[in-house]
C-alpha cells in the first residue's frame, strides 16, 4: 500500500511539475507576443499612407477600454456587479484623499502614453523598442531614491552596459537620418497625388515624410523618466495600502479620462471639429487599442507566473522580434554598430535581472568580528 501510495504522489509531484512549466512558456508567449506586437502595430497604423488618426484620442478611447476592462475585473474580484459597485463607492467616493493619491500616476501616464506615440512617429520600431528599455535606468533610479531600496554592484554595471548599447543604437540613428531623408522623399514622390509635382506629399501623408529621429528620441527618454517615476510612486502607493490593484487601476482610469480628454481638445480641438472625433479609425487601429489596453492588465496577471529570468528572456526575445519584423515588414536594414547595441542591451537587462541586491548574512555569535568591517551595497 505504502508504496502505491508513493508511486501516486510522484505522479502527482511531476504533473505539478509539468503544469507549472506549461504556465511558464505560456507566459513567456504571451509576454514576447505582447510587448513586440504593440510597438509593431503602433509604428505601421503610424505610417502608412492614409489619413491618420489622432493619438490624443486614441489615448482617450484606450483608457476607456482600460475603466471597462478592470470594472468586470473588480466584479469578478467581489462576485457581483452591486457588490462591485458599492466596493468602489466606498473605495473611490468615500476616502477622495486616498483617490487623489492616484492623481499624479494618472496624469503622468496620460502624457507618457501621448510621447510613445510621438516616438513610435518618429523612429523604427526596433529602434524605438532597444531605446524604451532606459526605462530600467530610471526605475532603478527612482527605486533608490523613493523606495529607499540598494542595488547590488552588478546592477550598477548592467545599468551603465544598458546606457552603452542604448547610446549606440541612437549613435546609429543619428547617422543614418540622411539615407532616411531621400527614401522619405522617394515614398513621397510615389505617394503623391501629381506628377506634375512629385516633390509634394499630400496632406494627410505628411506623417511618412515629416520625420525626426532626434524628436522620437527625446519623446523616448521623457516617457522613461516618466515611466520611472510614475511606475515606483504607483508601486508604493499599492504596497502601503491594502486597496485591490484593479480598484486602483479603476481610480487611474477614472482620472485620466477627463485629463485625456482635455488633452484632446487642447492639441487637436480643431482637427476634431473639422474631420470627426474618431477620423481615422480602423479595424488595425482598434486592434491597435485593445493590444495597448488588454497588454499592461494582461502582463500583470502573467508577472505571477513568471520570474526575473522569464522576464527578462522575454524582453530579448521581443527585442529580437521586433528587429526581425521591421527588416520584414518595413525594410528596417540593422547596422553593426544597431547589432552591438541591442546586444549590449540584452545583456545588460539579464544582468540586472539575474543578479538583484542580497543582504548580507548576520554574523553569528562565534563569527569573529571582521577587522575591515562590512561594505556597503551600493
Amino acid at each position: 500500500m505504502s508504496k502505491l501510495r508513493l508511486m501516486l504522489l510522484q505522479v502527482q509531484f511531476n504533473n505539478f511539475n509539468f503544469a507549472d512549466l506549461t504556465i511558464k512558456y505560456i507566459s513567456l508567449i504571451v509576454l514576447v507576443v505582447q510587448n513586440a506586437s504593440q510597438v509593431l502595430i503602433m509604428r505601421y497604423v503610424r505610417t502608412r499612407p492614409r489619413e491618420m488618426f489622432l493619438s490624443t484620442v486614441a489615448v482617450f478611447v484606450t483608457e476607456v477600454v482600460k475603466l471597462v476592462v478592470c470594472f468586470f475585473l473588480v466584479c469578478i474580484e467581489e462576485k457581483g456587479i452591486w457588490k462591485c459597485v458599492w466596493r468602489m463607492y466606498q473605495q473611490i467616493i468615500g476616502q477622495p484623499v486616498d483617490t487623489l493619491k492616484v492623481c499624479l500616476p494618472a496624469i503622468i501616464y496620460v502624457v507618457q502614453n501621448n510621447l510613445l506615440y510621438v516616438a513610435v512617429s518618429n523612429l523604427p520600431a526596433a529602434t524605438y523598442m532597444v531605446i524604451y528599455q532606459l526605462k530600467i535606468l530610471t526605475t532603478a533610479l527612482f527605486t533608490v531614491l523613493i523606495l529607499r531600496r540598494r542595488l547590488s554592484i552588478l546592477q550598477w554595471i548592467a545599468l551603465i552596459i544598458l546606457f552603452s548599447g542604448v547610446a549606440l543604437v541612437q549613435t546609429d540613428e543619428h547617422n543614418s537620418r540622411e539615407a532616411a531623408k531621400l527614401a522619405n522623399t522617394t515614398i513621397a514622390r510615389n505617394i503623391s497625388v501629381d506628377l506634375n509635382q512629385t516633390t509634394v506629399a499630400p496632406v494627410h501623408f505628411k506623417h511618412i515624410t515629416e520625420q525626426s529621429p532626434f524628436k522620437g528620441f527625446l519623446a523616448v527618454l521623457a516617457a522613461c523618466i516618466l515611466s520611472g517615476f510614475a511606475g515606483i510612486y504607483f508601486e508604493k502607493i499599492l504596497k502601503t495600502t491594502e486597496v485591490s490593484v484593479w480598484i486602483r487601476n479603476v481610480q487611474l482610469a477614472i482620472i485620466s479620462l477627463p485629463v485625456s480628454l482635455a488633452s484632446v481638445f487642447m492639441q487637436d480641438s480643431a482637427k476634431v471639429l473639422n474631420r470627426g472625433f474618431l477620423v481615422g479609425f480602423d479595424i488595425v487601429v482598434w486592434i491597435m487599442i485593445m493590444i495597448s489596453s488588454l497588454g499592461g492588465l494582461t502582463v500583470a496577471v502573467v508577472i505571477k507566473f513568471a520570474d526575473n529570468i522569464l522576464k527578462a528572456f522575454a524582453t530579448s526575445i521581443a527585442i529580437i522580434a521586433a528587429c526581425i519584423a521591421s527588416a520584414v515588414l518595413f525594410s528596417f536594414s540593422p547596422s553593426y554598430m544597431f547589432i552591438i547595441g541591442t546586444a549590449l542591451v540584452i545583456v545588460a537587462v539579464f544582468m540586472y535581472s539575474l543578479f538583484p541586491y542580497k543582504k548580507s548574512y548576520q554574523r553569528t555569535v562565534t563569527e569573529p568580528q571582521n577587522q575591515s568591517g562590512e561594505m556597503e551595497a551600493i
